[in-house]
């Protein structure tokens, strides 16, 4: 592998060894991006061990799409739609049917926040998102998070506008009470 002199550049050689199939540079991706890719994920997933598997099928995906990255646009912003996308379908997979609420209902919460809640750590803000149910934990972090519109959250998942109202609203008021809990 030839020497490295930037940070681009360094990601455009590993890029190019991985559309190429080598290991050496999947290897190096893997090591650079995985952190980033398992934050993405947690907020997905119930588990550590489910954001683990999560994260592991989305750099499959990376590793098979590789010749599809634009390398004059930011890579980090279309591998985290890989690792999204990715938990998405798990979601899909494993969680859909078991966890589904009246897609009808909407509630109209207000988004004050909370002080407490400006002094939590991430990791302990992650563990009460963690918490919710599949539903209320995907449409939370897709919109609260990775800033998806309500529109676009409905396309995602198959459900109604509606419904991806209602099952942030829920979201929230299930976080309150836990936040409330812990104050």
């Amino acid at each position: 592998m030839p020497i490295i002199t930037d940070k681009n550049n360094s990601l455009q050689i590993i890029l190019e060894g991985c559309r190429n199939g080598d290991s050496k540079s999947q290897e190096l991706l893997y090591k650079q991006f995985y952190g980033y890719g398992m934050s993405v994920c947690l907020r997905y997933t119930r588990t550590r061990d489910e954001a683990v598997e999560i994260v592991n099928d989305g750099f499959i995906k990376v590793f098979n799409n590789a010749e599809k990255v634009d390398l004059n646009k930011s890579f980090k912003n279309w591998f985290r739609r890989i690792m999204v996308n990715t938990a998405l379908d798990y979601y899909r997979q494993n969680h859909k049917h078991y966890d589904h609420d009246d897609i009808e209902y909407a509630e109209n919460v207000s988004d004050r926040s909370d002080e407490a809640s400006a002094n939590l750590a991430y990791e302990e803000l992650l563990s009460f998102v963690q918490r919710l149910s599949p539903t209320y934990r995907t449409v939370f972090s897709l919109f609260a998070i990775d800033g998806y519109s309500h529109e676009e959250i409905a396309k995602m998942l198959g459900v109604s506008v509606s419904a991806s109202k209602s099952n942030l609203a829920r979201a929230r008021v299930n976080l309150r009470e836990m936040l409330s809990k812990r104050f």
